[in-house]
């Protein structure tokens, strides 16, 4: 795809932490390029580099800081003719303003929770439930806009590692998850709460992985999930076991890890977000550990478990998802390749 073919994009809530990592990996993106972002209204008009405060582990690209910020205006996507928006708004913000983005024509790929379990808004990750792209058709494309969202950050990464899984017939899901504070945003939690602390609650984490693994799935195990929060700045660390229907080994689980791969079913392409192996088994029992976080090909985009063993009739493993890479911006900018790839006859003729 030539510069002139990109399809230009909006990242709304730009300066947040999921708005930092859609900023990183759209500006070198090679089907998209970034035309607007926006903040709050009192940062409209300002350069990116002088209004946030970069958190990342690896430095701001330039191209990002030279960018000025627009309000949250939808005459303002209109007349630059964007169409495709990414949205890292939070909750009490994008249940006003998505579902007008949608009526409104554009193209919505959101963090946001507000519409997840609407029942024509797919929870997508391309690589486990790329069919469910379709359900935009309920929702009036291509003759409307719609809405697609990525999951839970958590249940990102557990249910990446459980799709090769379910031949065997899952039974039960037993999970408890170490997550980052990188998780909560930014400012998020006061450091003298969680520094050399830890915090056995998150509000809704837990619902939020029993509900989205089962739709994402399509299966109806039992899911036993508790969430504590850690003093880590990036990674989701879980700890998992799981019964199932059929007699398994570890080798079995490790065949399926192993065969598990990902071509678009459109095009039989590798996308350009998305891991030709989406989850990589690590045989080293100090592993996966946070720190690997920004690892893998793409980086951050990969699933890393390690820890495999059988106790009974219990298989378990550690596993380990970026939140705000895979679990976050970067799901959603895969979400707009598998889009853009399984409809790219149907949108040519449109001005994008």
């Amino acid at each position: 795809m030539t510069k002139n073919d990109k399809k230009q994009v909006a990242v709304l809530g730009a300066t947040g932490v999921v708005g930092q990592v859609f900023l990183s990996l759209l500006t070198r993106h090679p089907w998209f390029e970034i035309s607007v972002i926006s903040g709050s209204d009192t940062r409209s008009d300002k350069y990116y580099k002088d209004e946030v405060h970069w958190v990342l582990p690896f430095p701001m690209p330039g191209a990002v800081g030279d960018l000025k910020l627009s309000a949250l205006d939808i005459s303002i996507l209109e007349k630059k003719k964007v169409k495709f928006v990414f949205s890292a708004l939070p909750n009490d913000v994008a249940q006003d303003i998505e579902p007008v983005l949608r009526e409104r024509g554009f193209y919505v790929f959101s963090n946001a929770a507000v519409m997840r379990y609407d029942e024509n808004v797919p929870i997508l990750i391309p690589e486990v439930n790329g069919e469910s792209v379709k359900r935009i058709e309920a929702q009036g494309f291509p003759s409307k806009g719609f809405v697609i969202t990525n999951a839970n950050c958590t249940a990102t990464g557990l249910v990446t590692a459980l799709a090769p899984l379910r031949r065997f017939g899952i039974e039960e899901v037993f999970v408890s998850t170490y997550q980052s504070v990188s998780g909560a945003g930014y400012p998020g939690i006061p450091v003298l709460d969680i520094l050399g602390n830890a915090i056995p609650f998150i509000r809704e984490e837990e619902e939020k992985i029993k509900i989205e693994l089962k739709k994402m799935l399509e299966i109806n195990p039992g899911v036993y999930a508790h969430c504590v929060r850690v003093p880590v700045l990036f990674g989701h660390l879980e700890t998992v076991w799981l019964t199932f229907e059929k007699p398994v080994e570890t080798r079995d689980i490790l065949d399926a890890w192993r065969d598990f791969s990902f071509k678009s079913p459109y095009s039989n392409t590798i996308l350009p977000s998305i891991p030709g192996q989406p989850v990589e088994y690590i045989n080293n029992e100090r592993f996966p550990q946070p720190q690997m976080s920004f690892w893998g090909t793409p980086p951050g985009m990969q699933v890393f478990t390690g820890r495999l063993r059988k106790e009974g009739r219990r298989i378990g493993f550690s596993l380990l998802v970026n939140n705000l890479v895979k679990g976050a911006a970067g799901g959603s900018v895969a979400n707009a390749e598998l889009f853009l790839d399984t409809y790219r006859e149907q949108i040519a003729d449109q001005s994008l």
